[in-house]
């Protein structure tokens, strides 16, 4: 079985529209007098003591400091310099309200002021409980029973422990291995990592917990890698069968659950082809294997719908689910999980031995609460299925530079692949894309004024994820500034 490559690095991550290492943009301006004192400061204390995540803390040491953001509004950020850049990437996948929404900063204030915080471990409060009940009701089919985190990593790790201690309960505890993509990203905590598809994230925490094991993604510009000829729908079924595949070679009795992403983040958005869900899901009720939709990015608006399996057709078991949530103004994650699942837990002593201390915390359930008022009140998810057939448009206009291979995506959630030969679809070699993405494309574009990323886990990408709150003039503005830079990159080949 062939697998899209996963480029063994471990620069895995990285990477947001600047690396640690280049400068801040501070061409575009220059601060003098006091603000220059209090700048060089606080990049004095960031050197000394601030331990940057997925970045190279050489960077810091010998760089010329680090971008310092001060300020959001809408969606723009400001730097500590005066700066103002788009924010592309919702800060992570996360803002999908923009930046400064009052609305939410009040939940916070008011929630805090009658209940700071309690734990949900055997007590309750009133925002979780509310929240529970809003999304068991969003949720698809019979995915009724709500366990909180406080992200997107705790969300994948709860999911995989329930499916070992499920698949136990009833009978079956030799079902305990899971099974996920090439170069799919799920999370940092040791359970979620063996789940993560990228060796390069992977070889300096082995060994791993044991158990997971990969199959083709749905990267269908790079099926002809994978050893597939054919339309799109017939790679979906290809693909699925992978799954099928891997289930028999392992054992049906000893796969406890398959881990998918609606759309594959890592790699650069792969959208699931026609069917594809459709066949999987057909799969796991076969070989009796729970389907887990890992949601954390593509909940909650960003690919048009509040869940991304209802916008595909498709039901899972369990949804893990993270960052809007929120619109990130307070850190919380869920794990929603069907009746089948949770019915074993509800009989005798039986307990779920899982818990974090901030999970469902008070202030960031009701920030939750009132983002979904917001999504409603504002027709967030039909504002997103209007606008993201104008959001494709603006970017595939891009397809007639050399560089850019590929455009794919859905809704607010694009990849922009870029090629070294349009014609041959070759990409960069390790060395050409160390220089093209970290020496060249993510300080430029951070420089002109667009914050996105640029990510070779897998072959070399753009990936954009604005706030859900942008439009055409928008999507245009984000076109011109990444028409500019990819022109000059394509100079540099």
């Amino acid at each position: 079985m062939k697998l899209l490559k996963s480029k063994k690095k471990t620069t895995a991550d990285a990477t947001t529209a600047h690396e640690a290492h280049a400068a801040p943009a501070a061409a575009v301006k220059k601060l003098t007098g006091p603000a220059a004192a209090a700048e060089a400061a606080m990049q004095k204390k960031a050197k000394d003591h601030l331990w940057m995540h997925f970045a190279r803390q050489s960077g810091m040491a010998a760089g010329n400091g680090v971008p310092i953001i001060v300020k959001g509004e809408g969606h723009h950020i400001w730097d500590s310099l005066g700066n103002k850049y788009i924010d592309g990437l919702s800060g992570l996948f996360v803002v999908q309200l923009g930046h400064g929404n009052q609305r939410l900063a009040e939940a916070a204030r008011k929630q805090a002021e009658e209940l700071a915080f309690f734990p949900l471990w055997s007590y309750a409060h009133p925002t979780a409980i509310e929240l529970a009940d809003r999304l068991a009701d969003y949720a698809p089919g019979d995915l009724n029973r709500v366990f909180f985190t406080t992200g997107g990593g705790e969300a994948v790790e709860s999911a995989w422990k329930l499916a070992k201690q499920y698949w136990k309960l009833v009978g079956k505890p030799m079902k305990h291995k899971v099974i996920s993509r090439a170069v799919a990203y799920h999370g940092t905590p040791q359970g979620a990592l063996a789940i993560t598809g990228i060796p390069g994230m992977k070889e300096m925490f082995e060994p791993l917990t044991p158990g997971g094991f990969r199959v083709p993604n749905t990267n269908y510009y790079r099926a002809e890698e994978m050893g597939f000829h054919g339309t799109l729908e017939e790679f979906g079924q290809w693909a699925a069968n992978r799954i099928e595949e891997m289930i028999l070679f392992e054992g049906p009795d000893t796969v406890a659950a398959v881990f998918l992403e609606p759309v594959q983040n890592s790699g650069g958005c792969f959208p699931p082809p026609p069917g594809y869900f459709q066949r999987v899901r057909e799969i796991c009720d076969q070989y009796d294997v729970l389907l887990v939709s890992d949601e954390v990015i593509c909940a909650y608006g960003r690919t048009g719908y509040m869940f991304a399996c209802e916008g595909f057709g498709y039901v899972p078991d369990i949804i893990t689910s993270a960052k809007g949530l929120t619109s990130g103004y307070s850190p919380l994650g869920a794990m929603i999980v069907n009746e089948k699942v949770y019915a074993p837990f509800t009989e005798g002593t039986t307990a779920f031995y899982h818990g974090y201390t901030f999970a469902g915390h008070p202030v960031s359930a009701a920030v939750a609460l009132e983002n979904l008022n917001i999504f409603e009140e504002e027709g967030i998810l039909e504002h997103v299925r209007e606008n993201s057939p104008k959001f494709r448009a603006a970017l595939e206009r891009l397809l007639d530079l050399p560089i850019v291979g590929d455009v794919r995506g859905e809704g607010y959630f694009f990849g922009i692949e870029l090629v070294k030969n349009k014609e041959t679809k070759e990409t960069f070699s390790e060395a050409e894309s160390e220089r093209l993405l970290r020496g060249f494309l993510s300080k430029a574009l951070f420089d002109a004024g667009l914050y996105c990323r640029a990510d070779d886990r897998g072959d070399p990408v753009i990936q954009l994820a604005p706030p859900l709150t942008i439009g055409p003039a928008e999507f245009d503005e984000i076109e011109g500034i990444l028409r500019k830079v990819l022109t000059e990159a394509g100079k540099l080949l």
